[in-house]
């Protein structure tokens, strides 16, 4: 007859049996979705999808290849080294980041495009063949702590999608590209995203410090520009809109432009409203200070008018502009542009004055 202790044992291995469910695949998988990753190269970047936590050490992308961060949903990734490439015949991006609510510290880092061996004053617009964009944000989540240095032309671009993205404490260095005006097109970020904020970052360069392309519900707060075009929404092309923007003190120094609105002159079904600058801190401008213009590629031409701009404001915080020699404080440029357009707390010195052709747009307050 069986004792009572092989019962009990008997007993506890049915209990343990019944606790692991689906003959054990939730907890295999379970478990394989607690995997850290660790990526030093091309290879071991190419299937993180079961990975919670990614370590991305020094490593140098070769020629031709490009690198893709796709982790689990909610995974860390932390760099612990730099990441250089070599310059390439790939097509941009040449990183990007596509993990849904991702959490990505670059702990300082940089992810360097050595975009002097590209440079020659053209940009995108001709001479050598330039990957761009360099950077690639997708997926959402935060993005902290990291420096894009050098890309060959337009620097980061986000497009992020299923939630909110935070990116914070970024810095884009091209500032090398001023040597000799070689650096051109060297964009910082350029958005086409809904939901997205840019805190506290840095950008040198020669071009948009950034430029909202589409999107709505956008900060852009506490961050710092200098030797390129400023701030800009836009250029706004044909089927694009752009909502519900606060561009909040931030710093523009020594550019050709402080603060822009730019629509495609031939733009159709596409628009620009809810706009609101609040306590920006604007110098050294040689161009113009503000400009809203649907002339582009003019800066003040003759305007079309397949996509109206409206409910623009500066309040707020006083948001100072200075512009040096005869560059312009203000320049509103409509074709066709619309509602009461509070610039109270707008304060502009300097150069050549303002030009306001405002169609039907009514601008009221402010000194410029």
């Amino acid at each position: 007859m069986p004792s009572v202790a092989l019962f009990v044992r008997l007993a506890a291995l049915v209990a343990v049996a019944v606790a692991v469910p689906n003959n054990g695949t939730v907890s295999r998988t379970e478990t394989a979705k607690r995997a850290t990753c660790t990526v030093n190269s091309v290879a071991s970047a190419a299937n993180l999808s079961g990975c919670t936590s990614v370590v991305i050490n020094a490593f140098t992308v070769p020629s031709g290849q490009t690198v893709t961060i796709a982790a689990a949903s909610g995974a860390s990734v932390v760099m612990t080294g730099d990441i250089t490439f070599a310059k390439t015949t790939a097509a941009g991006p040449l990183i990007t980041f596509n993990t849904p609510n991702i959490v990505f510290n670059g702990g300082d880092h940089r992810i360097n495009g050595n975009g002097a061996m590209y440079w020659d004053g053209q940009g995108t617009n001709g001479g050598v063949t330039k990957p761009h964009p360099f950077v690639k944000f997708k997926g959402f989540g935060t993005f902290e702590d990291v420096t894009v240095l050098n890309s060959p032309a337009q620097a980061i671009s986000v497009g992020t999608t299923g939630g909110k993205a935070i990116i914070q404490g970024v810095t884009v260095d091209n500032s090398a590209g001023d040597a000799g005006a070689l650096g051109h097109n060297t964009d910082g970020f350029d958005i086409s995203a809904s939901d997205v904020t840019v805190s506290k970052c840095v950008v040198k360069n020669q071009d948009d410090c950034v430029a909202i392309n589409s999107g709505s519900t956008i900060v852009i707060e506490d961050s710092t520009c200098s030797g390129g075009h400023g701030i800009s929404i836009g250029s706004i092309a044909t089927g694009k809109t752009v909502s519900g923007v606060t561009i909040a003190r931030n710093t523009v120094t020594n550019s050709v432009y402080g603060l822009r609105i730019k629509v495609d002159a031939d733009a159709t079904g596409a628009s620009v409203s809810n706009v609101k600058y609040e306590a920006n801190n604007v110098s050294g401008i040689s161009k113009y200070g503000v400009l809203i213009s649907q002339s582009y590629p003019d800066d003040d031409g003759t305007p079309g008018t397949g996509a109206p701009i409206s409910a623009i404001s500066f309040t707020g915080g006083t948001t100072n502009v200075a512009v040096t020699g005869s560059a312009h404080t203000l320049v509103v440029d409509c074709g066709a542009c619309s509602g009461t357009w509070d610039f109270s707390d707008l304060h502009a010195t300097g150069g050549a004055g303002h030009i306001i052709a405002a169609n039907k747009a009514t601008i009221s307050g402010g000194t410029y």
